[in-house]
């Protein structure tokens, strides 16, 4: 099987998604609670557009217990695709599991910080991106002011008089 999933893999990535879902549920017929299997077929629908098909196969696939390496990715997907669904709870749920799992992958703060705009909460979603955007650019003028940045990006709706 470990042949053919991989096969299934080349195809999503050869932008062949259609053949590589057929291949991938014909799998799953045989082994129904394989976490690599379908978190590959959460991959898959979700690179068609099928996101709300995709949802239950990243939720079986960290249920059933997939290899650490590839955890964040599916834990991205599925909070990403429940932000993509306007299940922005839920998707904030998930992405503050990652945020606590995985701090130092930066991937998370951006995706939750999407989440927070879509919930409304802008100051707390600006002030995440003003902090990463200096943490991690290379940008001359930005690094010129990055101590202004770091100092208002908690401080938007402050008005001084």
């Amino acid at each position: 099987m470990q042949s053919t999933l991989q096969e299934a893999i080349e195809l999503r990535n050869a932008g062949r998604a259609e053949e590589a879902k057929a291949m991938l549920l014909e799998l799953l017929e045989e082994d129904k609670d394989n976490p690599m299997l379908l978190y590959q077929l959460a991959w898959t629908h979700d690179s068609l557009g099928l996101e709300r098909e995709a949802v239950p196969f990243y939720e079986q696939s960290l249920a059933n217990g997939l290899p650490e390496e590839q955890r964040p990715g599916a834990l991205l997907g599925l909070g990403s695709t429940c932000r993509t669904l306007g299940e922005y709870e839920k998707s904030k749920e998930i992405f503050e599991i990652a945020l606590r799992d995985y701090p130092a992958m930066r991937q998370f703060r951006v995706f939750y910080a999407m989440v927070l705009y879509n919930l409304g909460e802008h100051a707390d979603a600006m002030n995440l991106l003003l902090t990463d955007l200096v943490d991690t650019t290379s940008d001359p003028g930005i690094l010129k002011y990055q101590r202004a940045i770091r100092f208002y990006a908690d401080k938007l709706d402050q008005v001084w008089k």
